[in-house]
Parts: structure tokens; sequence; C-alpha cells
């Protein structure tokens, strides 16, 4: 028994000491501890890689360069092209259109967010679409403007010279610094052509300057009743002149007992000499008139700007009788004018049992 214990042992001894011997070299090695860390391992290989790298010839450069499984390298043009991309258009929507006035229920389909009908002479509403919202009123503003000018007194036979100040403020209007107009012919192209510098003009001129006439403006649209009216400039340009439908209704009945504004209003066109002897000729700015679409049309006043739409007031005899329309934010100048004719006929039918055919007929006119 003992022999046979002596005899497993030396064999054991053997059977190690063969694997031992069979086992490779890397395995031996990576039986001990290393003594350095993963990080520094890693970081020893960055740098042999990059050592390569500069180490490269300008010659072996040219042969990677050049070798077919290199990729191709795109040009610095070409990743400014890649990497490019167009301006998103941010579309810009009127006031109306961004509180949903456009949506509201209309019998007569009119793209006008809001749509104000009132018989003058019995001072009732014939149709109503959103009147008192309150909203940007845009060159409708020239109509308050023309009636604190006339209301002062000043005398309409004074030339105004439209100087630096003018233009500064509205830069895109035909009328030249250094033009002289009377007062009465600046005010006519305020209101028939809708001419900013001109509007401008007239505040400027006013005695005590522009801020005492836009106090002015102010004043009177209280005096007015127009609750809801803020004037901030005789233009219009500015968002910040505002009026619902109703006020604005107020303030077309009131224009109306003027005899000037009634005149120069539906003027249809002007000619105008600039200081270098050029003659222009202006045009009125609403197609109901300046096309001769067979209204009689006691007053109007269109409006135009991005927070406004498109709006337009009139004071009109339908059916033998004055009627005061309002549109604000229509949604172009073509739907400003055939809602102003779909409400027309819609008057001239005789009522709201012809609402469909009405709006068809308007289109096609």
């Amino acid at each position: 028994m003992k022999y046979l214990n002596n005899k497993l042992a030396i064999t054991s001894v053997v059977s190690v000491l063969a694997l031992t011997l069979a086992l490779p070299a890397t395995a031996k090695t990576n039986n001990k501890p290393s003594a350095k860390t993963p990080a520094a391992a890693a970081k020893k290989a960055v740098v042999k890689t990059s050592n390569k790298a500069a180490a490269v010839k300008p010659k072996e450069t040219k042969k990677i360069a050049a070798s077919k499984t290199a990729k191709p390298v795109a040009s610095a043009k070409q990743v400014n092209v890649a990497k490019a991309k167009p301006a998103p258009v941010v579309r810009r929507v009127s006031y109306g259109r961004q509180y949903g006035l456009d949506q509201a229920y209309d019998p007569l389909s009119l793209r006008a967010s809001v749509a104000l009908v009132v018989d003058q002479n019995s001072w009732t509403t014939v149709y109503d679409k959103n009147s008192h919202s309150q909203l940007p009123i845009a060159s409708i503003t020239k109509l308050m403007t023309a009636m604190v000018t006339l209301d002062a007194g000043l005398d309409m036979s004074e030339t105004i010279t439209i100087n630096e100040e003018d233009a500064m403020h509205y830069r895109s209007s035909r009328l030249a610094t250094g033009t002289t107009l009377t007062r009465r012919d600046v005010l006519l192209l305020a209101l028939m052509s809708s001419d900013n510098r001109a509007a401008y003009a007239l505040g400027r001129t006013y005695p005590g300057g522009l801020y005492a006439f836009i106090q002015a403006m102010n004043a009177k649209a209280s005096m007015l009743g127009m609750s809801g009216a803020r004037f901030v400039d005789p233009s219009g340009l500015s968002a910040s002149n505002q009026a619902s439908a109703m006020d604005l209704a107020k303030m077309v009945n009131a224009a109306s007992q003027y005899k000037v504004i009634r005149q120069l209003s539906t003027a249809e066109s002007a000619t105008v000499y600039t200081p270098s002897g050029r003659q222009l000729v202006y045009h009125n700015s609403n197609r109901l008139i300046s096309r001769n679409m067979g209204w009689n049309i006691g007053l109007q006043k269109t409006g135009t700007l991005t927070a406004a739409g498109k709006c337009v007031v009139i004071q009109a005899f339908i059916n033998g009788a004055p009627k005061i329309i309002v549109l604000l934010d229509s949604a172009n100048a073509n739907s400003r004018v055939t809602d102003a004719q779909a409400i027309k006929d819609w008057l001239e039918a005789g009522g709201a049992g012809t609402i469909s055919s009405v709006r068809r007929t308007a289109e096609n006119s």
C-alpha cells in the first residue's frame, strides 16, 4: 500500500511538470500580476499611435492618400454645403388669426376675421362678426388724423415741406424730401392713397408738435365713445394703434360729417410734382373706387399691416340708405374687395335667405 501511494505521488509530479513545459510563454507571463493600470496602458497606446502618425514621411503620406482602401475626404467647401440648411420660413400672422377670430361662425363666409355693418340712420347692427374685438387698425388711423387736423382750424392753403424727419420715419413713400404741398394736398395724399409721410407731416406741423397731435387723437376718440381705441402715431404703421370694429363705426360716423374728408377720401387720383419737376400720379388705394365697381361711396379708408391684415371702412349708400361697413383682417387685397361686395350684394338682395348665393356672386364679380 505504501508503495502504491509513492507511485501515485511520483505520477502526479511528472504530470504537473509536463503541463508546465507545454504552456506557451504568454500564458506564463499573464500569470504574473501587471504593475500597470488599464489607464496607463491605454495612455501609452495612444502616445505610440500618435508617434507613428507623426513619423510618417511625406512620401508615405502620399501613398496612403492614394490607397484604394482610403475613403475620400470631403473638401471644406463640400462640408459647408452639407452642413448648411435653409433658414426656416417664419410666416408672420395677423393678431386676429393668432386669436382664432377667423374661425368664428360667419353665414356669409367672409375672409375677414372681423366684420360689422351698421345702418347709419337708425344706428342698428345689421351684421356682426367679432365686432367688439380690439385689433390693430393700420391706416384707418388716418381718418382720425384728418379729423384732428380739421378740428384745429389750420389754414388748408398753408404749405408743408416734406423733410428729413418725415423721410426717416417712413422710408418707402414716393413723397420725396423737399416736396412742398398745401396742407389740403398733404391731407389728400394721406386719405386717398394712404401715404404715410403725408400723415406724419400733418402731425409734425400741428400746433405743439407730434406729442400734442397724438394727445388730441386720443381725446377725440374718447369724446366719440371709442372706449377701446388707442392711438400712438398719425399714420397707423404702429400695431399699437388699435380699436374694435364698433369703435371704428363710430369714427366713420363722425368723419362722414366732414365734407373735406368725404371729398378727399373718395378722390380717384391726384398729380404731385417732385422737387426736380417729375410728375407723380397717385391713385385711390380702394379698388372699389379706383376700378369704378359701381358703388355709391360717401367715405372710405383702407389699411394694410402685417399685424392688422387687410382692412377697410366704408360709408356707402345701399338700397337708398347709408350703411357703415367695417372689415378688419381680411386675408388679402382680393378678399377685402370680395368681402365688401358680398355684404353689398347681400344687403341689396334683402337679407339672410340669399346668403349662399351672394358669396358666389361676389367672388365672380
